[in-house]
């Protein structure tokens, strides 16, 4: 009877953490334990680098930099930006999770990229949060993000969150010109511990890619700590 009541329980709190539906079209079923049906998470937004190129934005990559890679490009109707905030603010963690293995995967088939993710000494950082902010949040999308894409890459290390700290507590960057962003990140991160950054290929994490000033403020902190070379990775790009 007790087993019973306990199952019934687990699978009741199941329930509200997958509620069967995909978030993101709210109709297709969603795959078992999974908050995106395969429409969404495969075929519903557009590649951001469909001939496997470098780089995915207009950006120019700082020195030691040697790709940025965005998995979508945001488009029109605003579904992605709905889909990253209930990431980031309505707590739906393991949604960071798929979508980190769907970063992963498409990695996974760049072939330049896979190739030295397989041959050479690899880390995987997150962007840090400023402890402010991470107390507010609960959690860290971007760790989230990199969960996911550790589980198609295994053998790479992720960074933990003592390694390299926010040490800014920066505003958000929406709305900001490029000169008011990169004055916002500046020196905004430190590195405590350089034992899976020195002389490794780095990889940064984030959830999405505007001008790159947070991400590549935190390329140059820990290319100044000895990591070897940068590759930014996000879900989206503006």
């Amino acid at each position: 009877m007790i087993q019973l009541f306990l199952r019934d329980i687990i699978k009741g709190l199941s329930g509200i953490a997958f509620p069967g539906v995909c978030v993101c079209c709210g109709r297709e079923p969603a795959e078992q334990r999974r908050h995106l049906c395969p429409f969404c998470l495969h075929e519903r937004f557009e590649d951001a680098n469909p001939e496997n190129t470098l780089i995915t934005s207009d950006a120019l990559l700082p020195e030691g930099i040697l790709a940025q890679q965005a998995l979508w490009n945001f488009g029109t109707g605003g579904k992605l930006r709905e889909l990253l905030h209930l990431l980031k603010y309505e707590r739906l963690t393991m949604l960071g999770i798929e979508l980190g293995r769907k970063l992963g995967e498409r990695i996974r088939r760049h072939p330049l990229l896979s190739h030295k993710l397989s041959r050479q000494a690899v880390s995987v950082l997150p962007v840090p949060l400023h402890y402010l902010k991470y107390r507010r949040r609960g959690f860290n999308q971007a760790f989230k993000i990199a969960r996911g894409f550790q589980q198609v890459w295994p053998r790479i290390p992720i960074c933990g969150t003592e390694s390299v700290v926010r040490t800014k507590n920066t505003r958000t960057q929406t709305g900001l010109t490029l000169e008011k962003r990169l004055e916002n990140t500046d020196n905004a991160f430190s590195v405590h511990d350089s034992s899976l950054l020195s002389g490794r290929l780095v990889i940064i994490i984030d959830d999405v890619f505007t001008t790159g000033a947070t991400t590549f403020e935190l390329a140059q902190t820990v290319l100044a700590s000895g990591a070897g070379t940068v590759i930014v990775l996000t879900v989206a790009q503006v």
